[in-house]
């Protein structure tokens, strides 16, 4: 397929949702995906961090798959004073080239890819730590990584409830609301622990930008809980994190290159390659209290964006 700069295509988000791209398709490619990287056919490298200073977080992730043939890219700018522009906090682009040739093949919006890509991480997780019967979800944070978890978690796991809590009540309202539509009870909780204490998946998605001072204690929650932490663990109380029995985080070999770790090393089981691939066990018992703690990992981004990729191709949007 020959592909001139010029007319390089641009998969938007809206058409990405046409694409009908299912919560179990999503997960499935990711695990497809973590189980390349063991066996020597997708390759990622470390997510790379920028931070100028100015409350401007910026990061770039890279990763090169062999079915799709594709490399992924991802660039990625959260900025607080984006509100006052009428823009969204966080804005990204992917770009896909031919892994062989390294012609570009697509472009694609990187903000659907990270929403899709980081409920998905959370959902293959899920799968091995959360209970099987968990009926309710806790939220602490509303916005569009809550909405994103809401529908993956929704479609594997027998929800009846919702709890949610945020520091703004549009977002709250507004997640209270898409549980209801899909015939679950929501509750906007008053505090963190109302939320928490009784949920048998707890969510975490708070802004990391101002950094959240700590303030959820992992003592609130009940036995047999799953907690998945999508803000490197900052707004649990460090001390409290003892509490669970079992703590995986996204990627050993990352972790070990960032300046700061997310949870105490000695806590932390193993990595998600490692509990997909069958290396570290799962949920041992209906009583153990687990965690998922993670930055985000190239291979999320590299999977749910060739995926979109593949699926564009079937649908005849992309020539070739």
């Amino acid at each position: 397929m020959t592909i001139h700069a010029e007319s390089l295509p641009y998969l938007s988000g809206e058409f990405l949702d046409s694409l009908a791209i299912s919560a179990s398709d999503v997960v499935d490619e990711i695990e497809r995906q973590i189980v390349g990287q063991r066996r020597g056919e997708v390759w990622c490298a470390p997510k790379a961090v920028v931070l100028p200073g100015d409350d401007r977080h910026i990061m770039a992730t890279l990763g090169v798959a062999t079915e799709p043939r594709v490399l992924a890219t991802k660039s990625l700018v959260v900025n607080p004073r984006n509100a006052e522009r009428g823009l969204a906090t966080l804005n990204s682009l992917i770009t896909l080239l031919d892994a062989e040739t390294g012609l570009p093949l697509a472009a694609v919006d990187g903000n659907w890819v990270t929403a899709k890509r980081t409920a998905g991480l959370s959902a293959v997780a899920a799968r091995r730590l959360a209970r099987a019967d968990s009926v309710c979800v806790a939220f602490i944070g509303c916005g569009v990584q809550a909405r994103g978890h809401l529908e993956v978690l929704a479609d594997l796991f027998p929800l009846q409830e919702i709890r949610a809590f945020g520091r703004g009540t549009g977002n709250r309202d507004a997640l209270c609301r898409m549980a209801e539509t899909r015939g679950l009870t929501a509750v906007a909780s008053d505090t963190a622990r109302a939320a928490v204490e009784s949920a048998d998946i707890v969510v975490t998605t708070v802004t990391l930008i101002p950094e959240p001072v700590p303030f959820l204690d992992a003592r609130w929650l009940k036995a047999g809980v799953f907690a998945t932490m999508t803000d490197l663990a900052l707004p649990w109380l460090p001390e409290t994190m003892a509490v669970f029995d079992r703590i995986v985080i996204d990627d050993l070999a990352q972790e070990a290159q960032m300046s700061k770790p997310m949870v105490r090393p000695e806590l932390v089981t193993g990595d998600l390659t490692g509990l997909v691939s069958g290396d570290v066990s799962g949920r041992q018992g209906a009583s153990e209290r687990t965690a998922f703690a993670f930055r985000g990992i190239a291979v999320g981004d590299l999977a749910i964006a060739g995926l979109a990729f593949v699926r564009a191709k079937a649908v005849g949007a992309l020539d070739g």
